[in-house]
């Protein structure tokens, strides 16, 4: 069965920065490309960011090209999303997922991140 366990999630000012953490378990994760999605309230599922399966090619969103940086550690199935200076756009509930196009794959319970002054 496949988990996905985020956590680092928080309240942060803004141009603060968080590092998100996911724990992945019950599949190969390193076989697997991973990705990371949001969602802020009354919004849809937004593609934030993806790594292939050794980390060599990933995906950001043009909203956070530049700030976010994701990575992987694959002798410890951990998915990580460094985000620096953090926009109140930046708030939503973010979530882990398996495959290069998160939307469609399979989702943690959510870490939510908060910008706020």
């Amino acid at each position: 069965e496949v988990q996905l366990v985020e956590s680092g999630g928080g309240m942060v000012q803004p141009g603060g920065s968080l590092r998100l953490s996911c724990a992945a378990s019950g599949f190969a994760f390193g076989f697997a490309d991973m990705s990371w999605v949001r969602q802020a309230p009354g919004k849809g599922p937004e593609w934030v960011s993806a790594s292939n399966i050794d980390g060599t090619s990933s995906y950001y969103a043009d909203s956070v090209k530049g700030r976010f940086i994701i990575s992987r550690d694959n002798g410890q199935n951990i998915l990580y999303l460094q985000m620096n200076n953090l926009k109140p756009e930046d708030s939503a509930l973010y979530y882990c997922a398996t495959g290069w196009y998160g939307p469609s794959g399979q989702w943690g319970q959510g870490t939510q991140v908060t910008v706020s002054s």
